[in-house]
């Protein structure tokens, strides 16, 4: 009988932070030669409230006066000091909800109706309305026409690049790249295709795309930025850096460590030269990483000695930095077998972790905590795992733009519970990260695809079986769509299905998708492997049983899992498939 295995997911990225606008028309920075890192000088929704309070002019109520063309921009100063005051968000709503409705009475669709609902979006969001901030910005985005020049183009763009974030916090990440990709149009036509300004929005772009773990595209757009950099910048700058630390971040999600490695090297020598020894260390990390994943421990460890060193001295040594360092020796000495330096370095993060200095986020211990679990896990120790991983979802519940992290989260707490024999707390986690991702447009993913396939064993485990060959079909079909039907965890996929199907008496469907598994075992493996002598075992297996008896009911789900229950147990020593790296 063929048995159940799981599959590994593909390589997981850090989530990268995702951040409101901090002004509605920091977008137009792109157009007036200004510098997109420059600080707005408008209202920020998200940040912290200015320290210099000003009391907002009192505005007139009188909605027949809405026509009055002097009203809408004295509305919009004072929703903006309103804001800047930090007394009253909704008061500043108000005051750009009405704002918006006298450009439409006074001067009808145009420049300042944009703006203004620019500002309204920006506001929803600080309130954490971002579905308001959605249906007002796809308003902004219908008003302006390109074909009336520069700034009505311009205007457009900016619409987009809010939209684009606001879907990002939302988690929609599908809708918020192809906002991204919408303005990038309209900025090439009025810009070209090699201002620098273009470059940073390509580079929005490459960070979506990774988050998306969209792999190919994300080079492609980071290729793109620098080389507008490396023509408009001078060499060693800090735009050509940031470009390589993120090109070296998709090179290694890609596995090309040598070519991570380069552009790490490169991005060092850069910061080198303009004295950010922050930077260099949390380079050094990342060098440590490449070096590690080249089996270069020795030399891992020397990169990771000389961050900690840095970051001790220029952060404290309760800094969640300090207590990433330490994960990352944790990680090695495992994987050099050297356990009890490994949970020692552990231990020591998780100190740092359950008291860090000032100034910590909940994404930086949720991901500290996140990562810990699975060398927990690694060490055979998943109850202590899965603690930890509570915990992670707890600090991330409430925090916006989170929805995919929490996800991963949960399916590695699904693979725990299965570990740990509780199959139906394991089914539940994994239902609700498949929610999670279905709603932020994760559908399609192999991710998605690798989550449904581990739901598919938990509920083999509850007897469902027919809930689990519908979810292994499903996952066969977006691996098939996103892997290729000869990858090995669409090979995976369709041997949990081949086992379903006999289990159901479905003997014929069964034994197809084993002459096509050993098929392909033997292209990849050669035959004399002995995974294809298995799999040539239990075809032949199949067909005896078939030749005997067609009409014979398919082999009871018990006596399927009996007989892979030593497999199973095997597989639950080592490390699971998922692997959630934040």
């Amino acid at each position: 009988m063929p048995g159940f295995v799981s599959v590994q997911n593909p390589p997981q990225t850090p989530p990268l932070p995702v951040f409101i606008p901090e002004d509605p028309t920091r977008r137009n920075e792109y157009s007036n030669g200004g510098n997109a890192n420059k600080t707005p000088s408008g209202p920020s929704p998200s940040n912290s409230r200015v320290p210099a309070k000003k009391a907002p002019e009192k505005a007139p109520t009188d909605q027949s006066s809405l026509e009055n063309p002097d009203l809408g921009p004295f509305l919009l100063k004072v929703a903006r000091d309103t804001m800047a005051s930090g007394e009253n968000p909704n008061k500043a709503l108000d005051y750009a909800l009405r704002a918006s409705k006298s450009f439409e009475k006074s001067s009808g669709p145009g420049l300042e109706l944009v703006v203004s609902l620019q500002v309204v979006a920006a506001i929803y969001c600080s309130l954490r309305q971002f579905e308001e901030a959605v249906s007002v910005l796809e308003r902004s985005i219908d008003v302006p026409d390109p074909e009336n020049g520069s700034d009505h183009a311009l205007a457009k763009f900016s619409g987009y690049m809010q939209l684009g974030d606001t879907y990002s916090v939302l988690g929609k990440l599908d809708k918020s790249i192809s906002c991204y990709g919408s303005a990038l149009k309209i900025q090439i036509e009025v810009l070209g295709g090699s201002d620098p300004r273009v470059a940073e929005t390509c580079r929005y772009l490459a960070e979506a795309h990774v988050q998306a773990m969209q792999f190919d595209e994300a080079e492609s757009f980071c290729k793109k930025t620098l080389e507008i950099h490396r023509e408009h910048t001078a060499p060693a700058s800090l735009e050509e850096a940031a470009d390589r630390r993120l090109m070296a971040l998709i090179c290694e999600a890609k596995e090309d460590y040598e070519s991570a490695l380069e552009h790490l090297v490169l991005a060092s020598m850069s910061m080198i030269a303009n004295g950010q020894d922050n930077e260099i260390a949390a380079i050094d990390v990342s060098i440590g990483n490449i070096y590690l994943s080249l089996c270069r421990f020795d030399e891992a460890i020397f990169s990771y000695q000389k961050a900690l060193t840095v970051f001790k001295s220029t952060r404290g040594d309760n800094h969640p930095s300090v207590a990433s360092v330490y994960i990352r020796l944790a990680d090695l000495y495992y994987k050099t077998g050297k356990l009890r330096e490994s949970k020692s370095y552990c231990e020591n993060a998780l100190r740092i972790l359950a008291k860090p200095a000032p100034g910590a986020t909940n994404e930086e211990i949720a991901s500290g905590l996140t990562e810990i679990s699975t060398i927990y896990e690694a060490i055979n120790e998943p109850e202590e795992a899965l603690r930890l991983l509570q915990k992670a979802v707890q600090l991330l519940e409430d925090t916006p733009g989170q929805h995919s992290t929490i996800a991963g989260i949960e399916a590695q707490m699904g693979v725990m519970f299965y570990i740990i024999g509780r199959y139906g707390e394991a089914r539940n986690s994994f239902e609700s990260a498949r929610a999670k991702l279905h709603s932020t447009g994760e559908k399609k993913s192999a991710f998605f695809g690798i989550v449904l396939n581990q739901m598919g064993l938990a509920c083999v485990q509850l007897y469902k079986v027919d809930e689990a060959a519908r979810l292994f079909e499903e996952a066969r079909d977006i691996l098939e769509q996103e892997c290729g039907s000869f990858h090995m965890d669409t090979i995976g996929v369709y041997s949990n299905l081949a086992a379903t199907y006999d289990a159901m008496g479905r003997v014929e469907d069964a034994i197809k998708i084993l002459e096509y598994i050993l098929k392909v075992r033997e292209e990849k493996l050669g035959t004399a492997n002995p995974e294809v002598e298995d799999e040539k075992k239990r075809l032949a297996k199949l067909l005896r049983e078939v030749g005997r008896n067609r009409n014979r009911k398919g082999k009871s789900l018990e006596n399927l899992l009996d007989s892979n229950s030593h497999r199973t147990k095997e597989g639950t020593k080592r490390r699971s498939g998922f692997r959630f790296k934040t």
